[in-house]
């Protein structure tokens, strides 16, 4: 195993790659480092032609819990949010070979988008899924806001933005935004995954990839300028860093609307 980054280990499997964010004490949440070593790793995965399938899993009880409030609310947001591949170096870039996430506990915020990026999903029924930041004074800026949108009923999506409520595997599997949820270690299937895909040709698995994201994002572009003027306004405001402050200081935040 070669560590880009002890926040994020990258190991290979023949043509497999497995990539783990190793924050657990942090609840695997992404600062300026863990959002470099994240960006680096996928960069070298892309350029290997002997790789042709990735895992995205973790280390510790949760997923990720998306981006450091600590490291937003002193100054990191603009290389955590706004870099090349957006939100953790990921979500917004492009992609020949497809990534499987593999998640255990709770992938909430960010880390639920560092999910909705992904193109396959497997979970343990005990995974939790959610989008928080209404309850924060922010906006899903990591793709979370349309990509929800963008496969489920307005009033689903609508829900899981505007309350900022969790939910468990089984429910996302029923709405489709994940694969499968297993009793067992995800990590079993998601190898099964990768190892199917490893065995077809590159060539076809990178075109259908190309077609399928065309065909379900056929303007993401323009999502992603209209996504990051209202999450770069947020940022500005009052709100967001009243809603970072008491989320670390475990009260109630003191909405001003400014």
């Amino acid at each position: 195993m070669s560590t880009p980054s002890e926040r994020v280990l990258f190991e290979t499997r023949g043509a497999i790659a497995i990539v783990t964010l190793n924050r657990p004490e942090q609840r695997n949440a992404l600062d300026r480092e863990t959002t470099i070593a994240l960006r680096e790793v996928f960069d070298r995965i892309e350029s290997d032609d002997s790789l042709r399938v990735s895992i995205l899993a973790s280390n510790g009880p949760v997923f990720s819990a998306g981006m450091d409030l600590k490291a937003f609310l002193t100054g990191e947001a603009e290389d955590i949010l706004f870099g090349p591949g957006g939100f953790g170096g990921f979500v917004s870039r492009d992609r020949a070979k497809p990534v499987i996430a593999c998640v255990q506990g709770a992938a909430l915020a960010g880390g639920f988008e560092l999910v909705l990026a992904c193109d396959l999903v497997v979970a343990a029924h005990t995974a939790i899924f959610g989008l928080p930041e209404s309850r924060l004074g922010l906006i899903a800026g990591g793709g979370g806001a349309f990509r929800v949108g963008q496969r489920l009923p307005p009033v689903i999506a609508n829900e899981i933005l505007l309350l900022g409520g969790r939910f468990d595997a089984m429910q996302a599997q029923a709405w489709g935004l994940i694969n499968s949820a297993t009793d067992g270690d995800p990590m079993d299937d998601a190898m099964k995954m990768a190892e199917q895909i490893a065995a077809n040709a590159p060539l076809s698995i990178a075109a259908s990839l190309r077609v399928a994201r065309d065909a379900a994002a056929t303007n993401d572009s323009g999502f992603w300028a209209q996504n990051d003027a209202e999450l770069r306004a947020l940022i500005a405001s009052d709100d967001a860093k009243e809603g970072a402050r008491a989320f670390a200081e475990k009260r109630p935040p003191e909405w001003r609307g400014t």
